[in-house]
């Protein structure tokens, strides 16, 4: 058995290595750029928009961190492949993959398909792709981790009523997307476990942006435990945590980062189980509860 990493004083979590954060200009990924590269990480990153990484790693290299800009099209299995050549021949090795690239074309539940078409291509294809084509190269040294940008999003459903009345698009592709990201993490982690690769993704609460519908934060906030909505310092922690040594146990994790958001909802389903069980008789309850455990006896 491989002896447990000893943390060093003063040694950064992510020293040493090299991590490709996609998006890394967008809402969630100009933070997290911020954060692992003070994190010590030698950082590329990745993205269409290359001027736009340029201006934020020109940023961080000002602050005395590491880090590079490269263009890649998430639409393009062939651009996937090339940012991954090139990240290994610059580097020599990948350690770390965090996804946070992502387009939303849609806005409403009858918008045409060709948008929803577009936002799987990049979401669900591309991530995929990506996903696939990094894994292989830690695979080969037995070590490695992918961390998945999703949403709490993907573990619940939409709180429609926090969208009445107001002109916001609740959008049927982010919850498809985002639920995929959390399935398809899974499936990662099982594939790649026995390779020392680890896969776990963050199921991020909303992001509160300048322009936002002042009403709608009002609301989203009464549902949160700590009654404020996440910003760019949130995510940096818990996405070096899972990339670092520190969390070399853990897979295949879908980690709520969302201020208490789901754990209040889950308060309200268990409390519709309870509800729903006090309508039977107590013989129909031990009825079903047999029943159940002879079902479950059977995949043990």
């Amino acid at each position: 058995m491989k002896p447990a990493t000893k943390c060093k004083a003063n040694v950064s979590p992510l020293e040493g290595k090299v991590v490709v954060l996609t998006g890394g200009a967008g809402t969630s990924g100009r933070g997290l750029a911020t954060e692992l590269a003070q994190a010590g990480a030698r950082l590329v990153l990745a993205s269409r928009n290359v001027a736009a990484l340029k201006r934020v790693a020109q940023t961080e290299e000002a602050r005395g961190y590491k880090v590079h800009a490269i263009a890649y099209d998430q639409r393009d299995e062939k651009s996937i492949l090339r940012l991954r050549d090139r990240v290994i021949a610059d580097f020599g090795k990948v350690d770390g993959l965090v996804n946070s690239a992502v387009v939303w074309s849609m806005t409403s539940l009858t918008d045409p398909l060709r948008l929803w078409q577009r936002s799987m291509r990049r979401n669900a294809d591309g991530l995929f792709a990506i996903m696939r084509a990094f894994a292989a190269p830690m695979a080969k040294p037995g070590f490695g981790s992918i961390v998945n940008i999703g949403s709490i999003k993907g573990v619940v459903g939409p709180t429609v009523s926090l969208y009445d009345n107001l002109d916001m698009p609740v959008q049927p592709n982010y919850f498809f997307n985002k639920g995929g990201r959390t399935s398809l993490t899974r499936f990662f982690a099982a594939y790649y476990g026995a390779k020392g690769v680890r896969v776990n993704c963050i199921a991020a609460d909303g992001f509160r942006t300048k322009d936002m519908n002042p009403i709608f934060v009002k609301r989203y906030e009464r549902e949160i435990f700590l009654r404020r909505m996440a910003d760019d310092q949130d995510l940096g922690g818990p996405v070096t945590f899972l990339l670092s040594e520190s969390s070399r146990s853990i897979t295949g994790v879908t980690l709520p980062v969302d201020g208490g958001y789901t754990a209040h909802l889950n308060r309200f389903r268990r409390l519709r189980l309870v509800a729903c069980f006090r309508r039977y008789s107590y013989r129909d309850s031990i009825t079903a509860a047999t029943s159940a455990a002879s079902a479950m006896s059977r995949y043990r």
